[in-house]
């Protein structure tokens, strides 16, 4: 599999800084002028981060959120002058303006996104269906990592959860609470009654701040709910990030449902828009944070944006959307190597384009990011890279639905897939009862906010006729508190399931020390993932075609039964994990 290491950068002797914030003179620099706006400005291997906010500021510009880890920093200037001015300076890699990197889209229904815009998005009811006719945190509770627990009431739905046999791991562990999994996502709504058992409320972080509309007047987050525009760290907005945690680690406690890893710890590090837009410097934040807290496991389902490729020097793009796209693929790949040497094991979805990985199509959808400025792109796989599934240290994560065919909208190819997982299919066994039907998605955690302001459900928590057409869930507890469910289907609930399963290796054979950390090398933890998977071979013919979808959904499977482009080293198994994950370490 094709992989990208850039290396750490260093901090120079105090005598390299100072040199290295030489300008020219004053009457040889652009002129500033225009409106003020955002950029991200990168240092070069070798230099440090004062020296490029030094660089900024002798520039014009005003530093409003640095990574010193990875040498970025984000710096507001006028939009004109300013990067002709920094990239003068010695240790600055690339200066441009900011934009979008990594979309999630809302849930069904919500005014924002459509079925093309992104990750996880689960299809529009049919017209017969559309016809169709906030929650008290509960105190966590202290489990041991072998200790066997039952199913919960909604468990039944969970296809995806007894496809990768995570209910019969369940008598060998549940996960250990010291094990933590960072969901890098829209945020996670903390106070959900499947969520807050194993909600670390203390190491979770928002490093999002919400932003009402995009430089071009057009909504990109619509009014701040909270002061100063920065959610709590236990909230979202969106949903997608609630529902990947749901799978991940909802608790096993007889109420709702419960996740792959009902035993380990949940840690919301979000660095996404309400809109579902991720941008770099809050990306970076979170992908570094993760190292510093020490977290084991994240979950990274979401793609680049604006630019589904990040190329080096596309002739189809200007010369600052190459520089924005070379400084995207550079950060990315520093915070994921960053993040790995602190022993994070980063799962990725694969993505829902339908698309060999290995041979891209050409691309009309970037820039994204403001909306309606896209242009077409003949995409380089040598020089061009989605990210984060083709950054270094990705374990990516394709789909399947419950009949065990890869779904049409999932990623494939042999370049960068490592496993599969459950991911929901909507469109599944055509020809039967079952096609179409809201079952073969997979079932998570709703955010009450969320539902309401979707109009599925009413401010009492009654599910209106929209909700019922989604077949969105409710349950109540004995104390009157209400959980909602919703179903939805993509790499984004595939890449979960994994992660869940990786957070069992790391409980059951990471090392623990005396301050109640855990640690197993991200490559062990992939070795055993993908030696323990439940090996699936390329489906007679070779080349699979979908007869409800037009040409343009066929894809051909390469490899042998170990490893093929539709399923990796094969179908995650958490049960096998657990009982044989020793022989692969």
């Amino acid at each position: 599999m094709r992989r990208k290491t850039v290396l750490a950068i260093a901090v120079l002797p105090l005598f390299a800084t100072l040199t290295a914030v030489t300008a020219p003179t004053a009457s040889a620099l652009p002129r500033l002028q225009g409106k003020s706006v955002d950029y991200n400005v990168l240092a070069a291997p070798g230099t440090s981060v004062e020296t490029i906010e030094a660089a900024a500021r002798a520039a014009g510009g005003k530093v409003v959120d640095r990574n010193a880890a990875i040498g970025l920093i984000t710096v507001t200037a006028p939009e004109h002058g300013f990067t002709e001015r920094v990239n003068r300076a010695r240790g600055v890699t690339a200066a441009a303006r900011t934009r979008a990197v990594g979309q999630s889209p809302k849930t069904p229904g919500a005014p924002k996104h459509d079925e093309q815009a992104g990750v996880g998005l689960a299809p529009s009811p049919s017209p017969a269906l559309q016809k169709a006719a906030e929650a008290q945190q509960n105190k966590a509770q202290s489990r041991s990592a072998v200790q066997s627990v039952g199913m919960d009431p909604l468990d039944s739905n969970l296809w995806g959860l007894t496809s990768i046999r995570a209910d019969l791991a369940r008598d060998h562990t549940i996960g250990d609470r010291r094990v933590k999994v960072g969901i890098l996502d829209t945020g996670v709504d903390g106070k959900h009654p499947d969520i807050a058992p194993n909600f670390d409320r203390a190491l979770s972080r928002n490093f999002a701040k919400d932003i009402p509309m995009d430089e071009l007047g057009q909504v990109v987050d619509g009014p701040c709910e909270f002061r100063g525009c920065i959610d709590p760290s236990d909230w979202d907005d969106n949903g997608h990030g609630t529902h990947v945690a749901g799978t991940i680690a909802a608790s096993a406690d007889g109420f709702g449902l419960s996740g792959v890893a009902p035993g380990v710890s949940i840690v919301n590090i979000r660095g996404a828009q309400d809109s579902g837009t991720f941008f770099l410097q809050p990306v970076v934040n979170a992908m570094t944070y993760a190292g510093d807290a020490g977290l084991d496991v994240v979950n990274m389902s979401f793609f680049v944006d604006p630019w589904l490729y990040n190329c080096d020097n596309n002739p189809a793009d200007t010369p600052e959307q190459q520089a924005q796209q070379r400084t995207i693929k550079t950060a990315i790949s520093r915070a994921m190597d960053y993040a790995y040497r602190k022993g994070v094991t980063q799962v990725v979805s694969l993505g829902n384009q339908h698309t060999d990985l290995a041979n891209p199509l050409p691309d009309n959808s970037s820039p994204n990011y403001p909306a309606n400025t896209a242009h077409p792109r003949t995409i380089d796989n040598a020089t061009c890279l989605s990210l984060p599934i083709e950054g270094p240290h990705s374990i990516g994560v394709a789909s399947y639905g419950p009949s065990g065919m890869k779904a049409d909208y999932s990623n494939w190819g042999t370049e960068q897939i490592s496993v599969s997982a459950p991911g929901g299919y909507f469109r599944d066994y055509f020809g039967t009862p079952w096609y179409q039907t809201r079952e073969n998605n997979i079932l998570s955690a709703y955010p009450r906010n969320v539902a309401f302001a979707n109009g599925h459900i009413d401010a009492a928590g009654n599910i209106l006729p929209p909700g019922a057409a989604l077949k969105v869930m409710r349950e109540v507890k004995p104390d009157g508190t209400l959980a909602f469910y919703q179903w939805l289907q993509g790499t984004s609930m595939a890449s979960p399931h994994a992660a869940g399963v990786a957070a069992l290796i790391v409980s059951k054979f990471g090392n623990y020390d005396a301050r109640g950390g855990v640690l197993l090398n991200p490559d062990r933890v992939e070795r055993v993932l993908q030696g323990t998977a439940t090996k699936t071979p390329c489906p007679t013919p070779r080349v699979l075609d979908y007869p409800d979808r037009d040409d343009t959904y066929t894809a051909t499977c390469l490899g042998g039964p170990e490893f093929n482009g539709f399923y990796g080293a094969g179908q995650v198994d958490a049960l096998q994990a657990i009982v044989s994950g020793a022989d692969y370490l």
